[in-house]
């Protein structure tokens, strides 16, 4: 099975969603050919296009934004629709992993049903989609082994997904927060995230608290 994993997230070095996809490669059988995309710094060329229509499974890890895709994914799946409805010979699964900052994986279903209606117009098979919360926290915990402490419910997701793809099998929606406290999550989310990063952009916390 030729497979292809397209990396959705907008930051061009270490992304939550890539690491998401790396933990998942690893469950893929590994008689399966993998390759990857990643659309953060340049779109993808028309040949790389044309490669997606020949491949016999897509999986899209992308974070929510605005409880949708990224605007620079939208692009790439209206593009490849085009590529799909002209190029495409063969049956193609899709699978999906999202992941937001909000505590609840929830959160993340609309953006899951938008790429399964997506599957619906380019004439795709969608496998299934799972959505994790406070995908945030992954980049800090990279250490930690897949499917423990907070990770436990990620990785159990992973390997349902995991062998829905092996067998280019459907399965329903999942979607879960981590296996950590939601207040835990609201106080570390905001002094070493949030905080941190409007720092970095020379803005002060209580600027993030601004209304409009």
């Amino acid at each position: 099975m030729k497979i292809a994993m397209i990396n959705g997230s907008p930051k061009p070095g270490k992304s939550n969603s890539g690491l998401m996809l790396q933990s998942f490669q690893s469950l893929i059988n590994p008689e399966h050919q993998v390759l990857h995309y990643n659309i953060s710094k340049v779109p993808l060329t028309k040949e790389q296009y044309m490669e997606l229509c020949h491949m016999d499974t897509l999986i899209f890890g992308f974070p929510l934004y605005i409880d949708a895709v990224p605007s620079h994914l939208l692009r790439m799946l209206i593009s490849l629709e085009q590529h799909m409805k002209a190029e495409r010979k063969k049956d193609i699964h899709v699978y999906v992993i999202v992941n937001n900052g909000f505590y609840e994986g929830a959160q993340n279903h609309i953006a899951i049903k938008i790429i399964q209606n997506w599957c619906i117009r380019c004439g795709l098979h969608f496998g299934q989609g799972i959505g994790q919360g406070a995908g945030e926290m992954i980049e800090f915990i990279d250490k930690v082994p897949m499917g423990h402490g907070p990770l436990k419910n990620l990785g159990r997701a992973l390997i349902v997904l995991a062998d829905n793809l092996n067998s280019s099998s459907s399965g329903e929606t999942l979607l879960f927060s981590p296996n950590f406290p939601r207040f835990g999550w609201r106080f570390a989310g905001t002094h070493f995230f949030w905080n941190a990063a409007a720092k970095q952009n020379g803005l002060k916390p209580t600027e993030l608290l601004k209304r409009l």
